[in-house]
């Protein structure tokens, strides 16, 4: 099994921008063929105010249809307690999900527009979250805009170390830094993931950075030299701020899925996903928001060097036996 962790964000983050409604049947089928494709994390929806975030308006009924795949991490976003009260009674139903994420801000200006709250405010809200979880989910903590603010600029990486510790010190072992808006460089990059698991060793390094400027890839790699192995991406590099909050110029969206798996598999790195089955959901994905999407390979393929080892994965398909 592949050490590289690859998260699907479509289901949640990509869909957050969308405007149109994604009928609950698609959405279950989408991410259940995410799972199946080898995703070991799949972010599968979020408990939002509905009045805010529509699209999450069908969480809990979501859920309740959604198939699990053994060893896979399906992950809600949980804005504040109520919403981790939410995610406990789908738990106690049986239909939960087994991951939740804890959202901060790096930034106060970022923190009141995002969250509706101060950066105090909020790891109140974070704490009081992470108590009444009781131990029964996988904690992810996430701090936005750790690399740039839309409204304040540069951030002291003195400060995302300080929030790392607060995470880690509430029992939080996953902790995302995300490039909310594209500004990260890949020395940038590097040398905050490598001071996070210098003085973090026991914490997991996530990475999730929007490709505003086309970037995204290049400082992925550069967190991969840092020692980070896991990443957040999305189908057809969807996602971005939610349809009814908008800051730093627009639609941000996350590092494309497809795009990010060949030049890794190209590399040599097993991701652990079965490269067929990928085009097939980033296809999949396409036709349930009935437009192209942004991968480059959607349109072009899969690098032909990759072609022996597609072969050797229809040969040792279930269905080719």
């Amino acid at each position: 099994m592949s050490d590289l962790i690859l998260c699907e964000c479509f289901a949640r983050d990509g869909l957050q921008h969308e405007t149109a409604f994604l009928a609950t049947d698609t959405k279950r089928d989408l991410i259940d063929q995410f799972a199946r494709a080898g995703f070991r994390r799949v972010e599968a929806t979020s408990y939002s105010n509905p009045a805010v975030v529509p699209q999450f308006a069908d969480a809990s009924e979501l859920l309740a249809v959604l198939p699990r795949v053994d060893g896979v991490h399906y992950k809600a976003t949980c804005a504040n307690t109520r919403a981790v009260e939410r995610a406990l009674t789908d738990l106690d139903a049986g239909i939960g999900v087994n991951e939740i994420s804890l959202l901060v801000s790096a930034s106060d200006s970022h923190s009141e527009r995002n969250l509706k709250q101060s950066r105090a405010g909020q790891w109140l809200r974070v704490e009081a979250m992470a108590k009444a979880a009781q131990g029964r989910f996988r904690l992810v903590g996430t701090i936005s805009v750790a690399f740039g603010c839309p409204f304040e600029g540069a951030i002291d990486p003195a400060s995302v170390m300080e929030d790392v510790a607060r995470f880690a010190s509430l029992g939080v072992k996953y902790i995302t830094l995300g490039d909310t808006i594209g500004v990260a460089t890949q020395a940038s990059t590097k040398a905050l993931f490598a001071q996070m698991l210098s003085s973090f060793p026991d914490v997991h390094a996530i990475a999730h950075f929007h490709d505003t400027r086309g970037t995204g890839i290049v400082n992925y790699l550069a967190a991969l030299e840092a020692g980070v192995s896991h990443f957040d991406v999305a189908f057809g590099g969807t996602g971005g701020h939610p349809a009814k909050v908008q800051y730093g110029g627009g639609v941000t969206g996350n590092v494309c899925t497809e795009d990010f798996v060949n030049v890794l598999e190209t590399m040599g790195v097993d991701t652990g996903i079965d490269l067929t089955a990928m085009m097939a959901a980033s296809q999949a994905c396409e036709t349930a928001l009935g437009r192209q999407l942004a991968s480059r390979v959607a349109r072009t393929g899969l690098n032909p060097m990759l072609r022996p080892m597609l072969s050797a994965q229809t040969v040792d398909s279930p269905e080719a036996k």
